[in-house]
């Protein structure tokens, strides 16, 4: 996929308030501070598009961008981050409240990529939100971010590792991307895939 123009929509404070429900929508999420502004920037090739702040929890509303607006249109959604530790908190509770009306509620939400930092294990605040959006069958996937911050050997030991402890207490992973925002890695694929689910919506629509 080529994305030949990506434009802010809107910010909503509530689920009732975001845009109307008639193309695509992939929401990106994941904990403070794990790049996900950075990555969405690289995606759509604009660097200022989803703000980047050094202060974890600065995005507390869903977020609408429209992707190749005269084309095939698709909306990328910023959601909050979440599982800042210095967040009070009322404040987490309520934003994983918010998170969870959207999610259940948006009826051409395709997809929901959750971002996992690549240098890390997993993360207990992870598990559990990947645990709920499969109670609640909504589809994911896993996005690894900062994957040039390793080595290639130890990034391909840090995720396999990530996805044998999983296993523990999975039966099967959701399908997985490897991405850099640096280098750009993982971003060709990750569009890929948007373009053959977008495909498959309108399709079924």
């Amino acid at each position: 996929m080529k994305i030949v123009s990506s434009e802010f929509v809107k910010s909503s404070k509530d689920v009732n308030l975001c845009p109307q429900e008639n193309i695509p929508e992939y929401a990106f999420i994941g904990r403070s501070n794990v790049g996900k502004s950075s990555l969405i920037n690289k995606l759509t090739n604009k660097k200022k598009l989803a703000k980047i702040s050094g202060t974890p929890g600065k995005t507390q509303l869903i977020n609408h961008f429209v992707i190749n607006q005269e084309v095939k249109p698709w909306y990328l959604v910023d959601l909050p981050g979440y599982g800042f530790a210095k967040a009070p908190k009322s404040e987490k509770t309520k934003w994983m409240g918010f998170i969870r009306r959207y999610m259940t509620s948006r009826e051409n939400l395709v997809c929901v990529f959750v971002l996992v930092d690549s240098r890390h294990s997993p993360q207990r605040v992870d598990l559990e939100f990947m645990e709920w959006l499969a109670i609640k069958s909504i589809p994911f996937i896993i996005v690894f971010t900062k994957g040039d911050k390793l080595s290639n050997p130890k990034l391909v030991k840090s995720i396999a590792s990530y996805k044998k402890k999983m296993l523990l207490s999975w039966e099967f992973l959701p399908q997985t991307f490897v991405t850099s925002a640096e280098s750009g890695s993982g971003v060709t694929e990750l569009l890929a895939y948007i373009e053959q689910l977008n495909i498959d919506f309108r399709t079924h629509k």
